[in-house]
């Protein structure tokens, strides 16, 4: 979740940084400061509630219009627009964890009790051109909205 962390972190606050200080009136830069995995788990919250949402929705295409999906992307080489043609849903299943041991080679392996197993389900757009396809993660899309909205 996130949450307001006192200073020092990474960044200035220094007023020229910012233009008229950190908190200044316009109100543009306010701001609550994120931890890395506070972020990662805010941006699974708005994956899974955008995943609803898509689901529920009666017109997927107007679902993902009024959301800014966008139908056509650049190609790698910006020849060719890539076309949205599917979207995929994923559905994974947690059971377990495995982490490198402490001084050896094998994996320290620890199964979940059966009211740990989670799910995930994701979602990818997948975008095609006659030379290309390409896949857009919907978390990827989402961090780049809300960066978008952050500016």
């Amino acid at each position: 979740m996130p949450h307001d962390h006192p200073h020092p972190h990474d960044h200035s606050h220094d007023p020229a940084h910012h233009g008229q200080g950190h908190n200044h009136a316009h109100g543009d830069h306010l701001h609550s400061h994120m931890h890395h995995e506070d972020e990662a788990a805010d941006l699974q919250i708005l994956a899974a509630q955008f995943i609803e949402g898509f689901l529920q929705a009666r017109d997927k295409t107007s679902y993902l219009k009024l959301a800014g999906v966008p139908f056509e992307r650049a190609s790698k080489d910006g020849a060719k627009a890539l076309k949205l043609i599917d979207v995929t849903l994923t559905t994974d299943w947690q059971i377990g964890t495995a982490s490198p041991s402490f001084g050896s080679r094998e994996l320290s392996y620890l199964p979940f009790p059966g009211e740990m197993v989670q799910e995930r389900t994701n979602m990818s757009l997948i975008y095609v051109s006659m030379d290309e396809k390409s896949t857009l993660d919907i978390r990827d899309f989402l961090y780049q909205r809300k960066q978008e909205m952050e500016k």
